[in-house]
């Protein structure tokens, strides 16, 4: 490939595509993203509110089934339990991860990246492996039994599990919030005799009050749609997120499924909604003149912090280190010596395949989504804004708001359909990984997007000028540029395919089972131990293609934009 300087002087812009082949690569691309996410997003969604609506006679829809079910005794019931248990888990989740995020961004304690790698083994699991460790500590034949006044099953247990669940998630938004400040205003405070305290209250705590309030949507709503949780240590304590998996599966009653469906979908809308209005409210917090802030020793605050990320990384370790003991222990608690039979999963029809299937599923999602979000991302960030484009990003936006569980169900009413020529995607691996890309579309896509505004413009205005066309463009100096990005996406889409359990527990056959509903299915079925074997089987894979992945990525950033710390 020949070599072209950087041309001095000109602007960014966007690429105009001139020539025959770039017209049809930009139109056809648009076209073909639109078209897909019509069919796995609009028209799903748009499946099962029509169900949801439908009268049909024993499917528990409809409108006077709708005014029936939201002013019944049992509904308000759950709406309760529902609300209760999600805003007991924000009110212990949020003051723990930010301060372990303080800890992590403002202060000089040792082991940074330990204890943030401690601190992500929730992601690296299905929701319910926390439910099963807790059992196994705290249950009737817990290891701490002792340590816990009154029953597991319940309202604490959901609690304590759903806090597990979601701390992570709550940590990397406040990391970010976190991540950057402005040197000259504490130094300015400083000055002015202000204590570190004063100067938290008039500066830090300012600029992450949104942060910390969409933090706490994110916990509120992963809670109050997660069923992997309160179906393990949820006894009598019923939630609309298991109402909702029990009129589908148990009872059959898919309109009742779909009308609470659409209850789940308002609280995910309405924090989705405030969060992006404070957003555009919230003035940036780092200018263009800002200095880089640095954390400064401090041996009281410093010892305070260690002992908070100590406590937590610990009992995350704990609990996920007890989860693989039990599924190693022969006969949990009279025999405790190792074997590994748990893993033989000769409870489970096919035995190990669940766990192939998820290996495929996880592998196509990565892949293809990496593929889709790429060229979806080029063509939205490197061409002429269009209304296409426009609409195009609207649509990218629908997964972050839409439970998982409300697109699962919305996937089971629209390709289940007798009508619908894609009727034989029903229970096969493809639709799961259709499914589950739709569902965490949202986050893959806006990472690409900001590693490509990183890209320098003049890469484009020399494209330009060059008359290179874009498709080339795209593959020689576009895509080795954003390749640590890419494997980040590819991590993150591989993760959440192997841990998902909502978007596809309505969608499988007997021979597309997955290991996380594998999971589901043995605790329902009394082999806990099997559950926990199969539960510590994905972190396990999880924990090891995310390290493979993190180093692959550190490498193609070296390699790829060795430029960037060239002798020059």
């Amino acid at each position: 490939m020949e070599r072209v300087m950087p041309l001095r002087g000109t602007t960014s812009k966007m690429h105009k595509p001139g020539n025959l082949g770039d017209r049809l690569l930009v139109g056809g691309g648009l076209g073909l993203l639109l078209a897909w996410l019509v069919l796995t997003l609009l028209l799903p969604l748009s499946a099962m509110l029509w169900r949801g609506l439908s009268d049909a006679p024993g499917q528990g829809g409809g409108a006077k089934a709708a005014l029936e079910l939201l002013g019944s005794a049992n509904f308000r019931w759950l709406l309760g339990n529902s609300l209760a248990s999600a805003m007991a888990v924000v009110a212990i989740v949020l003051p723990l991860a930010y301060g372990f995020a303080y800890a992590l961004q403002r202060t000089c304690i040792p082991g940074k990246r330990l204890w943030r790698g401690l601190s992500l083994l929730p992601l690296l699991a299905p929701s319910m492996l926390p439910g099963i460790a807790l059992i196994y500590l705290f249950g009737n034949q817990g290891l701490l039994r002792a340590w816990l006044p009154g029953n597991l099953y319940g309202f604490w247990g959901i609690v304590l599990g759903q806090a597990i669940y979601c701390f992570p998630h709550a940590l990397m938004v406040l990391l970010s919030t976190l991540a950057l400040a402005d040197a000259r205003l504490f130094d300015a405070a400083a000055s002015m005799g202000a204590s570190p305290w004063r100067a938290f209250r008039t500066i830090t705590w300012p600029a992450s009050r949104q942060g910390l309030f969409a933090a706490g949507c994110l916990v509120f709503t992963l809670c109050i749609t997660d069923f992997g949780v309160p179906v393990v240590v949820g006894g009598d304590y019923q939630v609309l997120a298991l109402e909702a998996y029990k009129a589908v599966v148990g009872q059959q009653q898919f309109g009742r499924g779909a009308l609470v469906g659409l209850v789940l979908l308002l609280p995910a809308l309405l924090s989705f909604t405030v969060d992006l209005w404070l957003r555009r409210r919230q003035r940036g917090a780092v200018s263009g003149r800002a200095q880089a802030w640095q954390a400064h020793p401090s041996a009281g605050r410093d010892r305070a912090y260690l002992l908070l990320v100590a406590l937590v990384g610990g009992a995350l370790l704990g609990v996920f280190g007890m989860a693989i003991f039990a599924s190693l222990a022969r006969f949990w608690p009279y025999d405790l010596s190792l074997s590994l039979q748990h893993y033989q999963f000769s409870d489970l029809p096919g035995g190990w395949q669940p766990y192939r299937n998820s290996l495929l599923m996880a592998l196509g999602t990565a892949s293809g989504g990496v593929a889709l979000v790429f060229f979806g991302a080029c063509l939205l960030e490197k061409t002429r804004q269009t209304a296409v484009i426009q609409a195009i990003r609207l649509l990218l936006f629908i997964p972050m708001a839409v439970p998982g569980l409300v697109l699962g169900l919305g996937y089971v009413f629209f390709f289940n359909a007798p009508g619908n020529p894609l009727h034989g995607l029903y229970g096969s691996l493809t639709l799961l990984a259709v499914c589950t890309l739709a569902h965490f579309l949202t986050t893959a896509q806006l990472t690409a997007s900001a590693a490509l505004r990183q890209l320098d413009g003049e890469f484009e205005a020399a494209a330009v000028s060059l008359k290179v066309p874009l498709l080339r463009h795209f593959l020689r100096v576009t895509l080795p540029l954003s390749l640590p990005a890419l494997l980040d996406v590819f991590r993150y889409l591989f993760v959440s395919a192997m841990t998902t359990v909502s978007a596809v527990i309505f969608l499988y056959s007997p021979n597309s089972m997955l290991a996380a509903i594998a999971v589901l299915n043995l605790d329902d079925a009394g082999n806990v131990g099997g559950a926990a074997a199969m539960g510590s089987l994905i972190l396990l894979t999880c924990a090891l293609a995310s390290l493979l992945l993190a180093a692959l990525a550190n490498r193609a950033l070296h390699r790829a934009q060795a430029w960037r710390t060239a002798p020059h």
